[in-house]
């Protein structure tokens, strides 16, 4: 345990080896240190984190551990060996593709023609903007195991070709006080995406309003209704 980030830490729930696999509060590290922290992290992608251990978020939903420590394991292995990133999180996302497939994940998604069936993808519809865009929050797990492991937090149409047009995506596994602030992200991306920006500089942009916005609450529903959103989410649990 890092003694400096000690506030972090909720309970340590794994061993693998000399690696301590540990529960972290995911909204206190997002509010205080690093927004870009999402589901999981280790040392080689995350500098706070200490060297021998794995962090995982404290979730809404917390069914997908294995294959996030499986996915680490992976993805470490191979970066202190001197593979790149990229490369990394790329055989990472295969193991834990591979991992998803196993559990059967795919199957329960499938309609018996063989289509995928949305409705069990859509978990719960959380109402539009004043621009008719459809927010739901979406059963990430299914999401990840279906389409793409590197779902995170939420998305839209513009950045992943599987969420239908003109809907953004909230993941389940955000408790309902982080919503809000997702939905800006995903909302303000989308917005600067649909004017041209590309993805990775509108990205930027949405994460540092996500960042001030943390901090400032009278901001976040300020800047929430000029992209067409006042319904609080606090209330859709």
């Amino acid at each position: 345990m890092d003694n400096n980030n000690k506030d972090f830490y909720l309970k340590k729930v794994d061993q693998r080896g000399k690696i301590s696999v540990w529960l972290v509060d995911g909204k206190k590290i997002r509010d205080n240190l690093d927004e870009e922290f999402t589901n999981f992290g280790q040392h080689f992608c995350f500098s706070y984190i200490p060297e021998n251990e794995f962090w995982l978020d404290n979730e809404a939903s917390p069914n997908e551990q294995a294959f996030f420590i499986d996915h680490l394991l992976v993805e470490k292995k191979l970066m202190e060996s001197g593979i790149s990133r990229m490369e990394a999180i790329d055989k990472a996302n295969k193991k834990e593709a591979f991992e998803r497939a196993k559990a059967g994940d795919l199957m329960t998604v499938k309609k018996n023609d063989g289509n995928l069936d949305m409705n069990k993808i859509h978990k719960q519809f959380l109402g539009k903007t004043n621009e008719k865009i459809s927010i739901w929050l979406v059963d990430a797990r299914l999401v990840r195991s279906t389409f793409d492991p590197n779902f995170t937090e939420g998305g839209h149409d513009l950045v992943y070709n599987y969420v239908p047009p003109k809907e953004v995506w909230i993941d389940d596994d955000i408790f309902p006080e982080e919503r809000l602030f997702v939905l800006l992200h995903e909302l303000f991306e989308r917005e600067l995406m649909k004017k041209g920006e590309k993805y990775q500089d509108a990205h930027k942009k949405a994460s540092q309003l996500e960042w001030a916005t943390r901090h400032n609450q009278q901001k976040l529903i300020e800047e929430l209704k000029k992209l067409g959103w006042t319904k609080i989410l606090y209330e859709n649990k």
